[in-house]
């Protein structure tokens, strides 16, 4: 059963946390499938870039990453300092690289909107 975030991450507890995702029905994250031959060795620079792309964004750093066949392993550092000291204007521009922002917050980031 899943968890919400609240109940799985204690900052008071340890900043630092060990990740882990994995792929299934043998698909293959990296290097070559022995079954057909392809090789998915090029997803390792994409699976690295992107880590640095998010924590560029996120108040998070990545103490340890491992890239392997089928899953990665990924050890976090959460700055904790970091994230309160971002205002919601700095939330919202962090967000912004990663989703589309709802029509509700671009009205409010131009100071659109007449209640809170």
């Amino acid at each position: 059963m899943t968890q919400s975030r609240d109940s799985l991450i204690s900052l008071i507890d340890t900043p630092y946390y060990h990740c882990i995702s994995r792929c299934v029905r043998r698909a293959f994250l990296c290097g070559e499938d022995r079954y057909t031959g392809q090789s998915f060795e090029h997803r390792r620079q994409w699976m690295v870039e992107r880590i640095r792309y998010l924590t560029d964004i996120f108040s998070i750093q990545v103490c340890a990453y491992t890239i392997m066949s089928n899953h990665y392993h990924i050890v976090l550092y959460v700055n904790e300092a970091e994230s309160e000291a971002c205002s919601d204007e700095d939330v919202c521009e962090r967000w912004e690289k990663i989703y589309a922002i709802p029509p509700i917050v671009q009205r409010w980031q131009k100071g659109e909107l007449t209640s809170d």
